[in-house]
């Protein structure tokens, strides 16, 4: 004869029917914080994207409408199809003015990537006063008008210090905006001087990353400062100075203030850089159809070169372990 248990029936573990119906709260509230977060997100992203929809890809997209077309801004655009960019191709001052600005470009790059590079360097390995980066950093504060400006007045050839300091020196006063030869080294070296300190104070994040350590080792080895430089420094610095010349390439292709305020394209368009010609286009003769298709142009010449840049100098990949 079987007796029925009369003990209370045991009570399931906290993991099983109460863990089960706690567990979905749980999954709930952990949704709810997702969505919060998202809407949050959101409302920071909201302005950034706006600039971007409204300053950057719309323009962007009118301009490439725009070329397509012959408008003065006072009839409607009229579709011509692909004339502005077979006017382009068979226009010599287009082409003089990409030859000019490249001139420009590979003057300034390569002077201010070596000046940068040097700065850096000297503020890494000897001294990292904030006050000595500071004091590097502050041309950049100014704007490129008022640089502009002021080397204008230094640099003018009848009454600019500079030339009153070469003519006590005994030598010839130089018409450095004034002269063909010299007008677009100039703008570029002003550019120099107004930049380089920011694209050191980047190249010098970039070197704050390289371990100490690593130098260390190769004093111990009996290496140089020099021999460091070449084997530790710029093997490792490569991602940073490769994402620093792709950006000082486009800025400068992009160089317009400094010509504006200082040679007005001159002499003899021998500083009519592509952006001061497009501008000239668009808004001095109201070709804005013509001017978008340079535009265009411009944006596409950028492209490839950023593609070639970032893919020769593995700008996305680094040798730090």
């Amino acid at each position: 004869m079987t007796i029925a248990s009369s003990s209370p029936p045991s009570r399931l573990p906290l993991g099983g029917a109460e863990g089960a119906r706690t567990k979905p709260r749980t999954d709930r509230s952990r949704a709810g914080e997702n969505r919060g977060d998202g809407r949050l997100a959101a409302v920071f992203i909201a302005p950034a994207l706006l600039g971007f929809l409204v300053f950057l890809l719309w323009p962007t997209l009118r301009g490439i409408y725009l070329s397509f077309t012959r408008y003065n801004l006072l009839t409607p655009p009229e579709w011509v199809g692909l004339d502005n960019y077979v006017r382009m191709v068979n226009d010599p001052i287009f082409w003089d003015s990409l030859k000019v600005t490249v001139e420009y470009v590979l003057i300034n790059i390569g002077v201010q990537t070596v000046a940068a590079l040097a700065i850096a360097v000297l503020l890494q390995r000897l001294t990292q006063s904030a006050l000595l980066r500071g004091i590097v950093l502050t041309p950049y504060l100014m704007a490129n008008v008022v640089a502009g400006i002021v080397w204008l007045w230094i640099l003018d050839t009848q009454l600019g210090i500079g030339n009153e300091i070469i003519s006590g020196l005994g030598f010839d006063r130089i018409p450095f905006l004034a002269d063909d030869t010299w007008a677009i080294p100039t703008i570029a070296l002003i550019n120099v001087w107004r930049h380089v300190g920011y694209t050191a104070l980047l190249l010098f994040a970039g070197l704050q990353a390289i371990p100490n350590d690593m130098y260390e080792a190769a004093k111990v080895d009996g290496a140089s400062e020099w021999r460091m430089f070449w084997r530790i420094t710029m093997p490792l610095l490569r991602p940073v100075l490769a994402v620093v010349l792709i950006m000082t390439v486009i800025g400068s292709f992009q160089v317009f203030d400094t010509v504006a305020v200082t040679t007005l394209g001159g002499p003899a368009n021998a500083t009519n850089v592509l952006q001061y010609y497009i501008y000239g286009a668009a808004f001095g003769r109201f070709q804005f159809g013509y001017a978008s298709a340079m535009s265009v142009a411009l944006l596409v010449v950028l492209s490839a070169i950023t593609f070639v840049q970032y893919r020769l100098t593995r700008a996305g990949q680094t040798d730090l372990g």
